[in-house]
């Protein structure tokens, strides 16, 4: 500590003692030992009354330290004659004019005056402790040039900064002395164990943070600067801001600090770290008397594009509203205490002497401004609590008030606890608004939101633009007529302060590691997601568009009448008509010896079930249904068996035809028609016995396969039993691996025309058909694995076909002196 700052702390120390003797002790000093003032400190305005209240104002906003040389007694720290407060004069008028309008009430304190003390606290701590002190002692210096008793003081009015409440506030709580401040809002001063005796007509700092924090989200700032007085005021406040905003999406881009003493070259410091910030939004909770020389500073630096973001403690300052402040804190926004109405006010500082102080205060718009009184209204309804609670006091009647158990107290014998009790409970209304205090001493929390427009002249004007009322329900405090605000730099659309735009349409949030969460980078978002706080997954049968900016039904895919379908249906017809046409070709020539020869029944019947195989590949083209599912599997697998049985059958009546030529052989006799009719039908009725198990135990049934490409839904027939479907396969395989072998076995027969060649090299098509088919089928996605299916049931059908039936087609149409029985047989002569 200084030894400047520890004289001011020590000197007033024998005037608290005396006054803390005359106050419990009837005991003078000893003789000999009179306790002197070590300094003048005059009152501003003294009335004597019946009952003293004492007032402390910043009737100047700056001071003058004394020279730290310690080889003499330093002076006194002093009001700087340069900063005088037109504004705060004002208040402590309004002070006196209510003092003298209940002097002159015959409802309220009758045959009973008020006196008063005003002070000037210079808006310092220290100046004012020293008010606070001097305030205790007699009515002034003249009357009570030692300190030999205390004046009959009940209460105070002040003070403006909080830091100065806190101090005024210790200072009186020995004497259980209650105070009514009315600018100081800072949370702490709630705390009813330190600050016992103090009330306040201004809403608690807890409301104002909460409706600062409220503010900046509805105007989505997201990336605020702090800026705060050295003071409790400016800690508690911005400690509250933190924890408001604590969970939301604003962020704190800076918090810097104004030094009680002012230092220009650390608020230029502040000034530099505002300008290269992207932060363009300030919010700002200081006193007029810091923020008056670094205003000024500002200015001269030329930084322009801030939107500030005042607290009450300066929002509605006159001192700020000159022309050339406007290029600078035009728009300004903040919250303002509630507005009144004081009827008499105008006339009044109209007839007031200006005293000790400038000649010139009378003509100062600042004094003079009685139109929407806020803090003057605050000195006025404080002044006129301690009148009501005096009167309640006064008229205390055995048991009743705050001291039912005992008896009143006496007019002559009214002590300042006395009072506290009955301004806890003080409940009066005053211009249509109701005055009350609550437990902790705060008042109603109601403000108006203050905007700074250009006015008459080019100078400031505060217009109300809105209001926070803290009694309202959660997210209906605040009301704001936005379309009436002006923002800064004279603009009507409401500024930018964010640390990162917002992400473009499709893309999300990525947090850079190590920065606050309001400074991202821009992602785009996963297929499938969409952004709307972050990429949000679509619902399952949705998908995100191109630009990733909304969900869409997705496509449906199976396969259908499109190119490809389209092709496979023109192929699956063109087999069908020509295994028709080969049918006619062999019914019209059904008695030639090549038809004969080749079984004609048999020969029929392959023809029929090609017919049917081909027309049983349309069943895959077209949207899956219940029964198309169970018709596809079914129809193709009991169609290639028969189609396969017939062809078993033609094998085994080819071999044993040849065969039967051996001496001794009658093989013949066991492969008749009726024998080779039976074969066909056990083959088939197997297939079928299989088919049916499956239709009854898990048919196939449509699906809509969401897994395998996410961006499409696929409409399949899910197999219902794998093992039945590999089942149908496989049977269709052994049949013709059967077929395959015997024909194998008869290749080398002898005859011009050994059809079972033919038969051999069919098999070895359709086999090889169906193997590459497994993997192709198993690896293809979507509607080609339908493709795929009906790709190798149309191949082995045209391979049946062509290597079954086009060499007999060639010999009826193309070589008819061929198609003889010798000529067959190889028995041709020579």
């Amino acid at each position: 500590m200084t030894p400047l700052v520890l004289f001011h702390l020590i000197y007033p120390v024998c005037v608290l003692t005396i006054t803390l003797n005359s106050r419990y002790s009837p005991a003078s000093p000893p003789p000999g030992k009179v306790c002197a003032l070590q300094s003048s400190f005059e009152p501003g305005f003294v009335a004597e009354g019946d009952y003293v209240i004492g007032g402390i104002f910043p009737l100047h906003y700056n001071q003058e330290m004394p020279d730290l040389n310690c080889t003499y007694r330093p002076s006194a720290v002093k009001c700087n004659g340069y900063s005088f407060d037109p504004r705060a004069f004002r208040w402590a008028q309004t002070m006196r004019l209510a003092v003298e309008e209940i002097n002159q009430s015959k409802e309220l304190l009758p045959n009973h005056t008020l006196g008063y003390k005003i002070f000037d606290s210079c808006a310092y701590p220290l100046t004012g402790q020293r008010a606070a002190l001097a305030v205790l002692n007699g009515p002034n210096e003249a009357h009570s040039p030692t300190c030999t008793g205390a004046s009959p003081l009940l209460a105070v009015v002040g003070e403006s900064g909080s830091a100065q409440s806190i101090v005024v506030s210790r200072i009186l709580q020995p004497f259980r002395i209650p105070m009514i401040s009315y600018f100081s809002s800072c949370a702490c001063l709630s705390d009813r164990r330190k600050y016992p005796t103090f009330f306040r007509v201004i809403p608690n700092d807890d409301y104002q943070v909460k409706a600062i924090a409220q503010l900046l989200l509805r105007f989505n700032w997201t990336w605020v600067g702090l800026v705060r007085g050295d003071h409790e005021y400016g800690r508690f406040a911005v400690q509250g801001l933190l924890k408001e905003l604590q969970g939301s999406k604003v962020c704190i881009a800076y918090q810097e600090m104004i030094p009680l003493l002012y230092n220009r070259q650390r608020a230029l410091e502040i000034m530099q770290v505002m300008r290269s910030s992207q932060a363009k939004v300030v919010v700002v909770f200081s006193a007029e008397g810091e923020m008056t020389p670094f205003l000024r500073d500002y200015m001269k630096e030329n930084i322009t594009g801030i939107q500030w973001v005042a607290s009450e403690a300066w929002v509605t300052a006159s001192v700020f509203t000159g022309s050339e402040y406007y290029p600078y804190l035009g728009g300004t926004i903040g919250f303002g205490i509630r507005q009144g109405h004081i009827p008499k006010l105008s006339d009044y500082l109209q007839t007031v002497e200006p005293h000790r102080y400038p000649s010139n205060t009378l003509q100062h718009s600042a004094y003079m401004n009685t139109s929407s009184p806020r803090v003057s209204y605050n000195v006025y309804k404080a002044v006129y609590a301690i009148a009501h609670a005096l009167q309640n006091l006064l008229l205390c009647k055995p048991g009743s008030g705050p001291f039912r158990n005992n008896s009143c107290a006496q007019s002559n014998n009214i002590h300042p606890w006395q009072l506290q009790h009955y301004l806890q409970e003080v409940a009066f209304s005053i211009d249509g608004e109701e005055v009350n205090f609550d437990l902790k001493g705060d008042s109603i929390p109601y403000y108006d939101i203050i905007n700074w427009q250009r006015g008459s002249g080019g100078k400031i004007e505060f217009v109300n633009v809105g209001l926070f009322d803290g009694t309202k329900t959660a997210g209906k405090e605040l009301v704001i007529q936005e379309e009436k605000i002006m923002w800064a730099g004279h603009q009507s659309e409401v500024l930018v302060s964010v640390c990162s735009a917002s992400c473009l349409p499709g893309s999300r949030k990525a947090v850079r590691r190590g920065e606050p969460v309001c400074c991202f980078d821009c992602v785009p978002c996963d297929s499938g997601k969409i952004n709307s706080v972050d990429c949000t997954l679509c619902p399952q049968d949705f998908w995100s568009n191109t630009e990733r900016t909304a969900c869409i039904p997705k496509k449906v895919e199976f396969l259908t009448y499109d190119s490809l379908g389209i092709a496979l249906t023109a192929i699956a017809v063109v087999g069908a008509c020509l295994t028709i046409a080969v049918l006619a070709i062999f019914f019209y020539h059904k008695n030639t010896a090549i038809v004969r020869i080749n079984n004609s029944e048999l020969s029929f019947f392959i023809l029929l079930s090609l017919t049917l195989c081909f027309l049983c590949a349309l069943v895959f083209i077209g949207e899956p249904t219940s029964w198309s599912c169970m018709l596809r599997h079914t129809a193709f697998s009991i169609t290639f068996s028969l189609c396969i049985s017939c062809i078993l059958g033609k094998t085994l009546v080819v071999l044993a035809a040849f065969t039967a030529t051996m001496p001794g052989n009658n093989i013949m006799k066991w492969l008749g028609p009726r024998q080779q009719r039976v074969i066909i039908f056990s083959c088939t009725l197997i297939q079928v016995v299989i088919c049916a198990s499956w239709l009854i135990d898990a048919p196939p049934f449509p699906s809509r396969n969401t897994q395998y490409e996410h961006s499409k839904i696929i409409l399949e027939c899910a197999v219902g039993s794998s093992l039945a479907f590999w089942c149908v396969l496989g049977y269709i395989g052994l049949l013709a691996c059967l077929c395959f072998v015997l024909a194998f076995l008869a290749r080398k027969l002898p005859g011009n025309f050994n059809e079972a060649k033919f038969i051999t090299f069919s098999m070895l098509i359709f086999c090889a058909v169906w193997l590459a088919f497994i993997p192709a089928y198993i690896s293809s996605p979507g509607k080609y694995a339908d493709a795929v299916e009906t790709f190798a049931i149309l191949a082995s059908s045209f391979g049946l076909l062509f290597c079954l039936f086009a060499p007999k087609c060639y010999i009826i149409l193309l070589k008819p002196e061929m198609n003889t029985k010798q000529h067959l047989l190889g028995k041709e002569k020579k």
